[in-house]
């Protein structure tokens, strides 16, 4: 009975501790890394424009993954408009916001109610995010005009969003 007992801790914990790193590493689930070239993909958006990545090099390219029913998502894309599409889109910039795990018809609706400007579009089977990633939104990949993935983080904070403006702005000047 006591070996049992030994034996049951010792799987919680094993369980204990792979939930744990999984919870401090999370960038264990990117399959890019940073200072490689972006996979190649297309993806079509909301107002039936087609964007193939290879034909984006010369812009810095903003990656948005997102799902309608993520709070932390819904937090950070009016300052997706606001900051950073309102203030970069003169320059040689572009963001790809792509709905993980939604339809044409669900982004449509739910952007007839946001209005966001910038491109969005579905990713309803996840093709798009699982080139980059396992786990996690919201996502944000940054391409530099050569094509690198420049920054990958996961999540939304203020001040990792401050970030992602200052390296916008540094590369798309």
């Amino acid at each position: 009975m006591l070996k049992k007992f030994f034996i049951f801790l010792f799987v919680v914990g094993l369980s204990f501790s792979a939930f744990t790193q999984e919870e401090e590493n999370p960038e264990a689930f990117n399959l890019t890394k940073i200072g490689q070239d972006v996979p190649n993909f297309s993806f079509t958006t909301i107002d039936g424009k087609t964007y193939q990545m290879s034909d984006l090099k010369g812009k810095t390219v903003l990656l948005n993954f997102f799902a309608t029913w993520c709070g932390p998502c819904m937090k950070e894309m009016p300052h997706l408009e606001a900051e950073i599409w309102k203030e970069f889109q003169t320059r040689k910039f572009l963001i790809l916001a792509l709905g993980r795990e939604h339809s044409m018809d669900e982004i449509v609706k739910f952007n007839e109610k946001k209005g966001f400007t910038f491109p969005i579009g579905p990713d309803p089977e996840r093709k798009v995010y699982n080139l980059f990633f396992t786990k996690y939104i919201p996502r944000n990949v940054l391409i530099n005009k050569e094509g690198k993935i420049i920054l990958q983080e996961q999540g939304y904070t203020e001040e990792g969003f401050k970030k992602l403006i200052e390296l916008i702005d540094r590369e798309t000047k």
